[in-house]
């Protein structure tokens, strides 16, 4: 039994903590993109959906009591169709995919809605309360290290220069900038409407304080917006610029804010159905998950996992590197990205042609799934057949997702 892809749509991704969606609650930001991946099959009885699995690297606060059935609940107005929320920290967008297709494979399922959701903004990077395990730590301290060192020690391992990350970074951003300009990452946008409510006495005096409450007098300001472009390309950064930005992670290091993704808020999903379903709702399938490989890696270097992950998608595919038309590799750190093109002879012409993370941004959770729309639809313009989402995994991971257009 086959599964299929019939339908993807993301938000434009807004840059946290300060950007378009800082006051936006990823339950409501997901409900936005699911009740228009469900309006577009207009065939489709909700009640029919089998299973609403959702990507989330930081599960807690705003983010937690399982975000995947409150997602569920609220974004598709009925009890009878239950959630999930999966783990799989950057490729968590992607694992939902995975499993979706898998489940409906099996014989599990026939309908699901898969992606993942994740607003930063408000959210300390690693969650509220990071409790390791002290006996582990004492052993091996680098499982615990943040991204940014270890993405230092992909550059010093594999002999990435300063130079070379900041001019990918460039690259990252001008091709972004270009594919906004000639509407190449319009389709499969949401526009999302944000409504903020504030008060005027707090925008003035840029504090909050008792007698700025409501009932004292002051009068709420509300705002209403569309958000329905990426927000993180910059037109006018250059080489001059980037190079003179401090290493934010090691005293001597090569990693800057400039040549690391952007934190960020952003939803993205799908919706799968079996063959059985596809022939009873009449519909065109855009996509089918050809392969899917995950591999483990030394967490201090975690950034090559794709180096891993992705020949084994392509051994399961039975398909080469060169069998590929385009690759959307997450730019977690162009070190890392470096490393990965490097090692593995990766065609810059088929990567990341409307730029990467550094420039779009990286909402965690949401991340694999919004790199599959953009796929599918380049895919699509271009008249292209296969394609590529890969990632690096934090704690030493790397996927990678093969997908054929229908």
């Amino acid at each position: 039994m086959e599964a299929y892809i019939i339908a993807g749509y993301r938000t434009a991704v807004g840059k946290a903590p300060r950007g378009v969606f800082r006051f936006t609650r990823a339950d409501d930001l997901a409900t936005d993109v699911i009740r228009q991946l469900v309006a577009s099959v207009p065939n489709l009885d909700k009640e029919q959906i089998d299973d609403v699995i959702v990507g989330n690297a930081t599960p807690e606060a705003e983010q937690g009591l399982n975000i995947g059935r409150m997602i569920s609940l609220m974004g598709l107005d009925t009890e009878k169709v239950p959630g999930v929320t999966v783990n799989r920290y950057c490729a968590s967008g992607l694992e939902t995919i995975a499993t979706a297709v898998a489940k409906i494979k099996a014989g599990m399922a026939d309908v699901i809605i898969a992606g993942g959701v994740e607003v930063m903004s408000g959210m300390p990077f690693g969650g509220w309360k990071l409790v390791p395990n002290p006996e582990v730590a004492k052993r091996h301290p680098d499982w615990y290290w943040g991204m940014g060192l270890t993405a230092e020690a992909v550059a010093k391992e594999y002999k990435v220069s300063r130079e070379d990350q900041d001019e990918f970074a460039l690259k990252s951003h001008q091709k972004a900038v270009a594919a906004i300009k000639n509407g190449h990452l319009k389709d499969g946008v949401v526009p999302i409407t944000v409504r903020e409510n504030y008060l005027d006495a707090a925008v003035n005096a840029g504090q909050w304080g008792a007698s700025n409450y409501p009932g004292n007098g002051k009068k709420i300001k509300t705002r209403e917006y569309v958000v329905d472009t990426d927000e993180g390309p910059r037109a006018d950064t250059n080489l001059d610029v980037l190079a003179k930005l401090k290493p934010v992670f090691a005293a001597g290091g090569s990693v800057t804010a400039g040549n690391s993704s952007q934190t960020s808020d952003g939803a993205a999903f799908v919706l799968i159905v079996s063959e059985k379903k596809l022939k009873e709702l009449n519909v065109e399938p855009i996509a089918r998950l050809v392969s899917y490989g995950v591999a483990g890696v030394p967490p201090r270097i975690m950034g090559i996992g794709p180096i891993e992950a992705i020949p084994k998608a392509l051994r399961m595919a039975g398909m080469k590197l060169e069998d590929l038309s385009l690759i959307e590799l997450n730019e977690a750190f162009a070190s890392q990205s470096l490393a990965v093109i490097r090692e593995l002879g990766v065609n810059p012409d088929v990567l990341n042609v409307n730029g990467g993370a550094i420039a779009l941004g990286h909402p965690l959770g949401c991340t694999g799934a919004k790199l599959s729309v953009q796929l599918f639809n380049e895919l699509k313009r271009r008249k292209q057949k296969y394609g590529m989402v890969t990632m690096c995994v934090g704690t030493g991971q790397g996927a990678a997702g093969i997908f054929e257009l229908l």
